[in-house]
């Protein structure tokens, strides 16, 4: 599991719950704010993919609806982009699998905000971590300590 993106991780644990919604992965609802943009992801997001009944293939017969749901007073806005959503949509799949857009009213989901870059460490709390540290027989572990310490310090 070394060096794996939790997207890889929470993927398959999403995976039973965005199918019964119509998502055949987690890719749509985890990529939202690439495939939307920034902006309309922040008042609207895919809330299910329904396929008309009978057998779709690659290509071929009826695309899916992609139900969206959208923050109150944004639903006209996204309306009116409706093209522009389809095409980013479909182009993410490779395919024209998604032919209409149902826009539904209602509170999005607030997205997990990122957390702030902590403090760059300056050289006074890097020496200081230093100091501190002392002296240990794994240099790696040393070194690691350090920069934790400069870190702390830098906050203060």
């Amino acid at each position: 599991m070394v060096g794996c993106q939790l997207g890889d991780l929470v993927a398959p644990a999403l995976g039973k719950a965005l199918a019964a919604r119509g998502f055949a992965a987690a890719d749509v609802v985890m990529a939202w704010p690439e495939i939307a943009g920034e902006r309309l992801a922040a008042v609207s997001e895919p809330s299910a993919l329904e396929w008309p009944r009978g057998r779709v293939h690659e290509g071929q017969g009826q695309g899916a609806t992609l139900v969206m749901r959208a923050e109150p007073g944004f639903a006209l806005e996204l309306q009116h982009l409706a093209p522009l959503i389809l095409e980013r949509v479909n182009t993410y799949f490779g395919w024209r699998c998604v032919e209409r857009l149902a826009i539904r009213q209602g509170r999005v989901r607030k997205k997990a905000e990122v957390p702030p870059s902590p403090p760059r460490s300056d050289a006074t709390s890097a020496a200081r971590a230093e100091e501190i540290a002392g002296d240990f027989a794994e240099e790696g572990l040393r070194q690691s300590l350090i920069g934790l310490g400069a870190q702390v310090l830098a906050k203060r």
